[in-house]
């Protein structure tokens, strides 16, 4: 697998990314660059974009999914929750939705999936390898807002109790969707939302 980290414009930064397998399969998780950077790395590296995954529906996740899609061919995944057809949740709906501790299979890549509500009603985390794809569930020593439409403090207490209970190794590298990157050890350790959401069980 290749791994590429790409950051979608201001003000929100936001972090995206692209995995290219050995059968020269790709990837996009959160596709919110432009669609020329992505297909400049995809071209250069001969692959095709097949799947497009989204850890939820805000509109700075989600900027070039249709672009991409119709170019490419590719399947998109988001939650339909997150399909608003609004400006805030742009896309009007996805090819499939996520199963709770699903797998998602491309080629030598895996992706398991948890439901983990409360930034948004149809937000996700996903597991690949070592990478921990968590969208705006988590930051590095802080978690996603919960006041904009969809978003719920309750169900993101449960999330967060769901996420610091996921059966994965502390190594396992945290990639939010903004800011700076950690590990789900740290972030079990250090991130005060999580350890209060386990007081407050």
């Amino acid at each position: 697998m290749q791994a590429f980290h790409l950051i979608g414009a201001a003000p929100f930064y936001t972090n995206s990314f692209l995995l290219i397998t050995e059968a020269d399969h790709a990837v996009i998780i959160d596709p919110a660059a432009e669609v020329q950077e992505y297909d400049k790395i995809l071209r250069e590296k001969g692959a095709v974009l097949t799947h497009i995954l989204c850890t939820h529906g805000h509109y700075d996740h989600v900027g070039s999914a249709g672009g991409l899609s119709r170019e490419w061919g590719a399947k998109v995944w988001c939650e339909p929750a997150d399909c608003g057809g609004t400006q805030f949740f742009p896309l009007k709906g996805a090819d499939f939705g996520y199963e709770e501790g699903g797998n998602l299979t491309v080629d030598e890549l895996t992706f398991t999936v948890w439901h983990t509500p409360g930034h948004t009603e149809g937000s996700v985390v996903l597991l690949c390898d070592t990478y921990l794809f968590v969208g705006d569930t988590v930051f590095q020593g802080s978690i996603g807002r919960t006041d904009l439409e969809g978003g719920s403090s309750r169900k993101m207490d449960e999330s967060l109790r769901k996420f610091a209970a996921l059966p994965i190794p502390k190594v396992t590298q945290l990639l939010p969707g903004h800011g700076d990157f950690s590990t789900y050890g740290e972030e079990l350790e250090n991130n005060f939302y999580i350890r209060n959401a386990l007081r407050n069980a």
